[in-house]
């Protein structure tokens, strides 16, 4: 990558071909900026990972460059992934907003991570540094104190827009146009944009849509209203306890990152009653008309409250008939299966459910679709483009979508993570690639899962593990006892007692013709046991699994 003091770097260390797991590195000479560090949570086939993060090995290489990381706000996927980044790279200033810097202290503090190096920021705020100057505008969002974010280099501005949509009736403050104009008068180098909408024509729903449809939901049902809704999405909780307020029902909440989302709401003054929440105890007292329970699980996460509800076995909450569930979310990709499991087990209880439609806005999206990209992309005026957060399908969309607003193509850049973007005086191009890719998470481990681990427990999923115990004589290389064999997700041994005996008889033949022609060693064993029985396994019934030797070794002569 070319550093010679006078071209500036634009990189993604995350957050490209994906939705989720956001990072980007601002570069000139000496100086780094980042932009947020969120987590990506995994695929299905991921077994056992909890999170996915960004390989750190470019700030690592360039630790003592690092002036700033700098959040747009608080979801998971922009500041989810700062306590592993803390652990692997020395920070020497987190810039957040207050609600923010809550959401990461609580992150930091359930993993024992000692830091103190906050600075709050607004929209008023501004950061200088040797070479950049970066201020924020107030964007609209589903997540209070929200910002877009302007550095302006020695190669011209980078825009980054965060996550953004345009609301004219919104329930926070306006996205601040005039400070965008302004921005894209001076003329902005390049504009980063979140293209999570990208492929979704026209303009999203306002959040005051929402809040009307849920109004007349909960002031027209008669008996208990649960609502399931994204924790994160404090406007929305807002609006939930000013209804429940104005109908006289008092809120029960369940699931801890709703409950840390109240509380954090509370310190911060976006709510300010906090009368109208009551223990599980007290709603006995109280009739159906006058509880409203807010829940985690709109994803038909198994162990969120919503789940556990519609299987019957939350220990505080019974379904009854009158009860109305209200989904006020939008699957997203890769969950609507187990979304529509829960759905299916509500309706088994003979609940009325209330899914987001075209018929009852009971969610919007807050992310900018397709004419709203276009709105900021007249607003900014880029000289040269790149979209960001998203898949490659909705990053190569945005670029159409430039294109229509006047962006030459051959100034647009659909990048991968680790591509390099030089910024100079005289224009924009795409050189060279720094490392970067998926790290897993598994607890408390952080990079220990690879492929290879990944690979082991898709077989052991699909085809079980099969365990031979085996007790050898090294020093007159015979076999003690018969082989002994074992499984867990193979087979029932019980039920298969003529296949355990074929494999334990194969065993014994590979085992005893090993000794007789070979010199005695542990490992070969071991692997001799696995490369013939691998195969014979697999004919006789067409499965693989992962095979154990464990050799007990008997020395007496």
């Amino acid at each position: 990558m070319k550093n010679d003091g006078q071209t500036t770097s634009v990189i993604a260390l995350g957050g490209l071909g994906e939705v989720g797991k956001n990072m980007y590195c601002i570069t000139h000479d000496d100086e780094i900026i980042i932009i947020d560090a969120g987590v990506m949570f995994p695929e299905d086939e991921l077994l056992g990972v909890d999170y996915v993060i960004q390989d750190f090995t470019y700030l690592k290489q360039n630790e003592d460059k690092i002036k700033a990381l700098i959040i747009t706000h608080g979801h998971e996927d922009h500041i989810g992934g700062i306590p592993f980044l803390l652990q692997s790279v020395k920070i020497p200033k987190i810039y957040a907003s207050p609600i923010a810097k809550d959401l990461i202290l609580k992150k930091l503090n359930d993993r024992n991570i000692p830091y103190n190096d906050f600075e709050t920021i607004d929209k008023d705020s501004t950061i200088k540094t040797k070479h950049f100057f970066v201020e924020f505008v107030t964007t609209t969002h589903s997540i209070p104190e929200s910002f877009a974010i302007a550095v302006h280099t020695p190669n011209g501005i980078v825009f980054h827009t965060g996550d953004f949509k345009f609301d004219l009736t919104p329930i926070g403050p306006m996205a601040d146009l005039h400070k965008m104009a302004e921005l894209g008068k001076k003329g902005v180098k390049i504009l980063l944009a979140d293209s999570t909408n990208a492929l979704v024509p026209g303009f999203s729903n306002s959040e005051s849509f929402v809040d009307d449809t849920l109004n007349d939901i909960i002031s027209r049902h008669f008996g208990r209203v649960i609502i399931a809704t994204f924790a994160s999405n404090i406007f929305r909780l807002k609006h939930i306890v000013e209804t429940c307020k104005e109908n006289n029902r008092k809120i029960i909440t369940y699931g801890r990152s709703m409950e840390n989302a109240i509380e954090i709401a509370l310190n911060n003054g976006l709510l300010d009653d906090r009368s109208i929440f009551i223990d599980a105890n007290k709603a006995k007292d109280l009739k159906k008309n006058e509880i409203c329970i807010l829940c985690t699980g709109t994803q038909g996460e198994p162990l969120a409250a919503l789940s556990r509800i519609a299987n019957g076995v939350h220990k505080q909450v019974t379904l009854m008939p009158d009860d109305l569930v209200v989904f006020s979310s939008s699957p997203i990709p890769g969950n609507a299966a187990s979304i529509n499991r829960v759905i299916n087990k509500l309706y088994l209880k003979g609940v009325k459910v209330f899914t987001n439609s075209e018929l009852s806005n009971v969610h919007t999206s807050g992310h900018a679709k397709a004419d709203e990209l276009r709105w900021m992309l007249r607003l900014i005026k880029p000289e040269y483009f790149m979209p960001i957060h998203g898949e490659y399908r909705m990053l190569t969309e945005h670029c159409n979508l430039a294109e229509s607003c006047g962006v030459p193509k051959e100034n647009t850049f659909v990048c991968q993570n680790g591509d390099v973007v030089l910024l100079t005086k005289d224009g924009a191009k795409k050189e060279g690639k720094v490392q970067a890719g998926d790290v897993y998470v598994d607890g408390s481990r952080i990079g220990e899962v690879g492929s290879v681990v990944i690979k082991d427990r898709k077989l052991m999923s699909r085809d079980g593990i099969l365990v031979t115990i085996l007790n050898i004589n090294p020093l007159t290389r015979t076999l003690l006892i018969k082989p002994n064999v074992t499984t867990r997700g193979f087979v029932m041994v019980n039920e298969n007692q003529a296949l355990i005996q074929q494999i334990e008889n194969k065993i014994n033949d590979i085992v005893k013709n090993y000794l007789q022609n070979n010199t005695y060693s542990y490992l070969d064993l071991k692997n001799q046991i696995i490369l013939e029985l691998h195969p014979f396994i697999n004919e006789l019934t067409g499965r693989r699994p992962i095979i154990l030797p464990v050799i007990m070794e008997v020395k007496q002569s």
